[in-house]
C-alpha cells in the first residue's frame, strides 16, 4: 500500500524532483520555499528515505554521456524466475531489474564505465544462467526526464531529442566530472552542507563541486538533479512498457509525437532483434490503474496509425537504485 503523504511532503516531492538548488545550503533554500525549517525538511527527507519512497537526492545522467548503459531482457522459465532475477541483481552494474508480463519476462538496465563493462556483465549473466540476453542499447531518446506528478494536471518537463551517444552538445567528460558523478552514485547526503561532504570525498572545494554540477546540468549531461523517488511506493503501480514496430522513416516523427503526451514518462528508440523482437520504439506509462493506462495506450496507437505493438505491464521490482557508472 502506498504511503499517504501530507501536504508538505507532497509539495516537497513535487517541487524538487528537478532543479535542486545549487548553492551551499540547498535544504535551507527548499525549507524557505515550503515555509518550514531546514530541520523539518531534513527530517521529512530522512523519513521518506526510510519508508522507501525516496531512492536518493541525486542526479539522473543522460544515457551514454558518462559511462555506458543498455536495456536487456531475458525469457526465463517461470520456475527459475526468482533465481535468475537474483543472479542478475547481483551484478553491480544492474540498477533496475523488473518482471514484466511477456515471453521476455525479465527486464534490466546495465550500466558501467564503458561498453566493454556492459558486454562483460551480460556475458557473466548468460554464463551463470545458461540463458540468452537480448541486448537493446539506446539509439535515440525522445523523452527521458522521468518525474512523477502527485496531482492531476501537473506534467513533467519535456526534454529535447538526444541520440544514443548522449545528450545533444554535451561535449567531452573529463576525469574530474567522472569523479564527481561517481561520488553521486548513492546520492547527495541529507545534511546542512551536502556539497562539502561530496567535495571532501573527491578532493575538491565546495565551490568547485557546485560549479561543475551546474555546468553538467547546463550541458545536458545531468538531465535532472533532485529527488529521485520510487514510483510504486507513491501509488504508481500500473506501469506499462509499450513497444511498437514503426517504419524506420517514421520512427523519429512518432517518437517525438509520443513524447508530447503528458502521460508518457519515457520514450526512446532501440534496435530490433528479428525474428524474436521486431519492436524499435519504446515508451513507459506509469499509472495508478490499469484501465486508465490501457485507454492512454489506445490514444498513442491511434496517433501512430495503429502499428503492430505489445504491452508489457510490470509485475515485480527485483532491484531499483541509481546507475553505477564506476563499475568496470
Amino acid at each position: 500500500m502506498a504511503m499517504v503523504l501530507n501536504e508538505t511532503q507532497s509539495r516537497l516531492i513535487e517541487g524538487w524532483q528537478k532543479d535542486f538548488p545549487l548553492d551551499p545550503t540547498p535544504y535551507a533554500r527548499i525549507a524557505t520555499g515550503l515555509g518550514v525549517s531546514e530541520l523539518t525538511v531534513l527530517g521529512m527527507l530522512s523519513e521518506l528515505s526510510r519508508n522507501g519512497i525516496l531512492s536518493r537526492v541525486g542526479a539522473v545522467v543522460a544515457p551514454n554521456t558518462a559511462g555506458a548503459s543498455t536495456l536487456a531482457a531475458m525469457a526465463v522459465p517461470s520456475e527459475r524466475l526468482e533465481d535468475v532475477a537474483d543472479t542478475v541483481s547481483q551484478e553491480l552494474g544492474v540498477n533496475h531489474n523488473y518482471e514484466r508480463e511477456h515471453h521476455f519476462n525479465l527486464w534490466f538496465v546495465v550500466t558501467g564505465q564503458d561498453r566493454r563493462a556492459l558486454d562483460d556483465a551480460i556475458d557473466r549473466i548468460e554464463s551463470k544462467t545458461g540463458l540468452e540476453v537480448l541486448n537493446l542499447p539506446l539509439r535515440t531518446a525522445y523523452h527521458i526526464d522521468l518525474g512523477f506528478p502527485l496531482r492531476d494536471g501537473v506534467t513533467t518537463r519535456r526534454t529535447p531529442k538526444t541520440n544514443g551517444n548522449g545528450a545533444k552538445g554535451c561535449g567531452e567528460i573529463c576525469s574530474e566530472d567522472l569523479a564527481l558523478l561517481n561520488a553521486l552514485e548513492n546520492g547527495l547526503p541529507i545534511g546542512p552542507r551536502p556539497y562539502v561532504e561530496i567535495a571532501t570525498r573527491i578532493g575538491m572545494s565546495e565551490e568547485a563541486v557546485i560549479g561543475r554540477l551546474r555546468a553538467l546540468v547546463e550541458r545536458g549531461v545531468i538531465k535532472r538533479l533532485g529527488l529521485v523517488v520510487r514510483h510504486r511506493e507513491l501509488g504508481f503501480t500500473a506501469n506499462a512498457m509499450v513497444v511498437w514496430d514503426i517504419e524506420d522513416n517514421r520512427v523519429d516523427e512518432i517518437g517525438e509525437a509520443f513524447a508530447e503526451f503528458p502521460f508518457v514518462t519515457l520514450c526512446y528508440r532501440r534496435p530490433r532483434h528479428r525474428p524474436q523482437w521486431p519492436y524499435n520504439l519504446f515508451c513507459m506509462i506509469h499509472g495508478r490503474d490499469r484501465e486508465t493506462v490501457l485507454d492512454q495506450i489506445k490514444e498513442l496507437s491511434a496517433r501512430a496509425g495503429h502499428p503492430s505493438m505489445d504491452i508489457l505491464f510490470s509485475r515485480r521490482c527485483f532491484k531499483q537504485r541509481g546507475a553505477r557508472l564506476s563499475v568496470a
